[in-house]
């Protein structure tokens, strides 16, 4: 496995898979091999994964302060 990943690029992948999955569960859906709901569902996961990643990233500065307070017994 690759090393740390910044936020910023996990965003940057997460939209590009989510473009492809567009294109692809598109495709699907007009050939019959996969249903409208099932492509829906598929693409809320994604887009979820990114709103946790765009939260992470808006609260990195909090979130950092909130570990480092744990880590030192504060929290």
């Amino acid at each position: 496995m690759a090393g740390k990943i910044s936020i910023i690029g996990q965003l940057a992948e997460i939209d590009r898979e989510i473009q492809i999955r567009e294109r692809v569960y598109a495709e699907q859906i007009r050939t019959g091999k996969m249903k409208t709901e099932a492509a829906a569902m598929l693409m809320d996961r994604i887009h979820a994964i990114r709103a946790t990643l765009v939260f992470c990233k808006e609260n990195e500065a909090d979130i950092r302060a909130f570990v480092a307070a744990r880590k030192a017994g504060a929290a």
